[in-house]
């Protein structure tokens, strides 16, 4: 990918990787909040952990297609 597009696009397309990596960071942050917060109350896994997991992950997954090669 990185031979078929310009310096300047390949600079801007990494700057959207590293958002997306920081943006999935502050989501796991967020996970383990709410788990600490389930486990503090006694309670299962919430439904939103799931949530914030599978959208966590697709972060990660667009993340590393931007930075394909």
């Amino acid at each position: 990918m990185n031979d078929q597009i310009d310096a300047s696009t390949r600079r801007r397309l990494a700057e959207i990787a590293a958002q997306l990596e920081s943006i999935s960071a502050s989501l796991d942050e967020i996970s383990f909040d709410v788990l600490r917060e389930a486990s503090e109350r006694k309670s299962s896994r919430p439904d939103i952990d799931r949530t914030i997991t599978q959208a966590r992950r697709a972060i990660e997954k667009a993340s590393r297609l931007l930075q394909s090669d």
